[in-house]
């Protein structure tokens, strides 16, 4: 098995491992990401994954152009590492790292770096695993998300995330926000589900869909391709089904009341 890295040349043909069914969804799916990937090539983006029919990838770029709310210079960001499946526990998340890591330093980069979360949570890489290759903690926003980076250059200037990001807030203080990106295949459609489903419940909703690496630097969530909020305070990045953002607002409903009861 090898490695091989998705560019301009052949990405209509090849698979970019988050949508890989061949039903007309998930060929849409993969689409709007094929459109972002290709977008985001012009950027220093790169997306290198396995030969194989799996999820198993690694997604990176200049931090100067990255689609987070993250400052800083001279270093490369990873968007997405992920091995999936039958892959997991053979090396290939290390060997991806390696080969960010070593373009990095081909690249003169002062380093690399990955946002990452204080305990588990799904859609991000454990921290544990970039710890042992090296990365420290530099910097954290609420609620639970933290910058990891890895300096190639000891004297070099850690990133950080802007103050906003740092708070955990949006500015709609009404009802649900939701801000995301094509960076994600599955993430027009959730939003719009969730929409959908708060809007049922009579909750006032917005949705902002980022456009490029500026708009998500001033109003996106650490986690880059989506950020739910309430009422102006962020509550989650992840992706879940209809019935359970049914009960994330009935869990949400649920602790305004008690707040109203005890003022």
């Amino acid at each position: 098995m090898a490695f091989i890295t998705i560019d301009e040349s052949n990405i209509a043909q090849e698979h970019i491992c988050c949508a890989i069914g061949n039903d007309r969804e998930n060929k849409a799916r993969a689409q709007t990401k094929k459109d972002w990937l290709l977008h985001e090539f012009n950027n220093g983006l790169v997306f290198r994954r396995l030969d194989q029919r799996g999820k198993v990838f690694i997604e990176y770029m200049p931090i100067e152009s990255v689609w987070k709310p993250v400052i800083g210079e001279n270093y490369l960001v990873i968007n997405c590492l992920w091995v999936s499946g039958q892959f997991k526990g053979k090396g290939y998340g290390k060997q991806l790292l390696d080969a960010c890591i070593s373009d990095a330093k081909e690249q003169k980069k002062d380093g690399a770096a990955v946002i990452s979360s204080d305990k588990v949570k799904p859609f991000l890489t454990e921290k544990k695993f970039y710890l042992k290759q090296g990365f420290e903690v530099v910097d954290t926003a609420k609620p639970y998300f933290e910058l990891l980076a890895l300096k190639l250059k000891k004297s070099a200037e850690s990133p950080h995330f802007t103050e906003k990001a740092k708070l955990g807030e949006c500015d709609n203080k009404e009802g649900f926000t939701f801000i995301y990106s094509n960076q994600c295949p599955f993430m027009e459609e959730y939003v719009h589900l969730f929409q959908e489903i708060a809007t049922s419940e009579k909750i006032a909703t917005k949705i902002i869909k980022l456009k490029n690496a500026d708009d998500a630097r001033a109003q996106g969530s650490p986690f880059g391709t989506l950020g739910v909020y309430y009422n102006g305070t962020f509550i989650t990045h992840e992706l879940m089904t209809g019935e359970k953002f049914r009960q994330l607002i009935k869990d949400k409903c649920a602790e305004q009341a008690h707040d109203i009861l005890r003022i």
